[in-house]
Formats: structure tokens, sequence, C-alpha cells
């Protein structure tokens, strides 16, 4: 029963952070990059290619598209991940449809201009701060808001391939495209937004890895302190933590001692360090950043382990053959 409990809070928890961060990418793309006709990349900035040279609805373009690819993520990323995706595809329409709608047009019917004329470059810093901030909480909650977004996530589970790299790759291609539609005017003007659009790639992935590896980011202890067995059930029961005790020898003193080794996530250590402070106010603690931490608990090492072990493997096998005839 408290398993089940603890299941549903945290499906719920997911699909509240995941709406929340829906809403702040259809309020962004609205407000600051669909005024100025700023090409991203994505299905969405797919879809705003095609607005911006036909007039076809993007939440249009962006449902028949993201119809297609649901297929692939329940193949490869699974059913939770895909009824999650799904929600996110429909939520997302939906919101893109009612932020138009809401938004202020001029005399000419076209969408006010929030910062003013002339203001493009400083509108896709903003937008793309926030759009990429969104497309982190997205991903965080187990989803995504379909599209290139499904691709990404299905390169990142086998590959230790961050998911802004994988999106920039596909976004050159999008934005690229941008120079095959006169509707954008001359060369020169569908230059400058495919270089806006680039702009817009790099800011956008930048905040998405960003804001993804400050959640990801883990921390390492060493705690020396006489009450080590107090600490490390403390810590246990309140994080949830393996403890490994190592044995230390103070060279000073000569005494012998137990010392604390513990990996725990960024957001974690003021938990850890209050309870270390409750037990033993005079404990030494020495805390360093990590770069990753893999396994129970953390990250999964995202690398063909059948390939790299018949390699070596086949390295050893060639070297023993190759000694013993010598």
């Amino acid at each position: 029963m408290t398993f089940n409990k603890q299941l549903i809070r945290s499906e719920a928890s997911d699909y509240i952070f995941l709406t929340l961060g829906l809403l702040l990418y259809a309020s962004a793309f609205t407000v600051f990059l669909l005024p100025y006709e700023i090409v991203t990349g994505g299905v969405t900035g797919m879809s705003a290619i095609v607005y911006y040279a036909t007039g076809f609805k993007i939440e249009n373009t962006y449902m028949i598209i993201n119809i297609s690819l649901l297929v692939v993520a329940l193949k490869i990323l699974g059913f939770k991940f895909m009824m999650k995706t799904i929600y996110a595809i429909f939520a997302l329409y939906f919101l893109l449809k009612y932020a138009q709608e809401l938004m202020p047009v001029d005399e000419n019917g076209e969408f006010v201009k929030i910062l003013g004329d002339g203001q493009e470059f400083m509108s896709l810093v903003v937008g793309c701060c926030l759009t990429g901030t969104a497309l982190a909480i997205v991903f965080l909650n187990n989803s995504s808001t379909g599209g290139t977004d499904i691709i990404a996530a299905c390169v990142n589970k086998y590959k230790d391939v961050s998911l802004g790299q994988v999106l920039m790759m596909v976004d050159v291609c999008i934005i690229g495209s941008c120079m095959l539609f006169p509707q954008f005017g001359d060369y020169v003007e569908r230059f400058h937004k495919v270089v806006f659009g680039l702009c817009t790639m790099f800011i956008e992935c930048f905040m998405l890895d960003h804001v993804m590896n400050l959640r990801r980011q883990s921390v390492q202890f060493f705690i020396f302190s006489r009450k080590h067995e107090e600490i490390a059930d403390a810590i246990m029961e309140e994080c949830d933590h393996g403890i490994t005790l190592l044995d230390g020898h103070g060279w000073y003193t000569g005494k012998e001692m137990k010392v604390i080794c513990l990996l725990a996530k960024r957001n974690e250590s003021q938990v850890i360090f209050r309870l270390i402070k409750t037990i033993d106010p005079n404990a030494f603690v020495s805390q360093s950043s990590v770069i990753g931490v893999y396994g129970e608990g953390f990250d999964q090492i995202k690398v063909n382990a059948k390939k790299k072990a018949a390699a070596v493997l086949q390295k050893s096998g060639e070297t023993e053959v190759y000694m013993g005839e010598d």
C-alpha cells in the first residue's frame, strides 16, 4: 500500500511539473519568438517555418509530425514514457493554440512585439533561455515535448551523448531549411534568419544541458568524526543513501579512526550538513564536486559493454598468443 502511494505521488508530481514546463514553453515561444518570426529548432521550429511560409497553423503541423513519431517512443522508450509524451504533445497543442489567441495584435492583425521593434536579438535571448529551461523541466520529469525530443531521448538512452548535443545536430538541419523558402525574402534575409536560428539553437541547448546538469550534479563527502556510527545511521535514515566506511590513521595523533565516504546529489548537501552539525559540530568534513557518478541511484553507464568487452578480450588473447610463441 505504501509503495502504491509513493508511486502515485511520484507520478502526480511528474505530471504537475511537466504541465508547468509546457506552460512556460508555450508562453515563451508565443510571446518572445513568434512575433519576431524567429526560427527555432525542433518540431515546434519546423512548424513555425511552415507557418511563416504558408500560414498553416503551428499547432496543426506540430500534431501531424508528432503522431508519426509516437511509434518510435513506444518501441524504444517504453509505455510509461510514451504516455507522458502523448500528454505533453496534446497539452502543448492546446497551450500553443490558446496562447496565440490570448496574444494582443496590432492594427495589421500581427502579434504585438512585446520588446518593441528592432529587438529581435534580445527577444531571442530571453525567449530561448525560457524555452530551454522549460525543455529541461519536461525531460527531468520523464517526458518530452515529442518530435526531435523523442529522437534525443532515444539516443541518450543508449549513448552517453547529452540531450542538448543531439538536439543541436537535428536543429541545424531544421534551421538550415529556411534557405529553401523564398517566402522568407532574398538570400540575405534568409541567411539572416538562419543565423538567428542558430543563435536560438545554441542558447536553448545550453540552457537545457545547464539546468539538467544542475539537477544531476553530484558531490562526494569525506566525514571525519568520532561519532561516525551515529552520523552514518542518520544519513541512511534521512537520505536513504549507501555509505562506505574507510579506515583512517591520523599521522599527527597516531590514532585510528573511521572515515565516512558518501556520494550524494548536490541538492542533498544542506540536509547532510545539517545532520552532521546536529550530531557532531566538531566533525571535519570535506566536500568536492564529481564529474559523474554511475550506478544504482545515479546515472546509468551508457556504453556498449559487449563490444568493448569483446575487443578487450580479443586483444588480451592476441597478446597471450604472441608471448607464448616468443
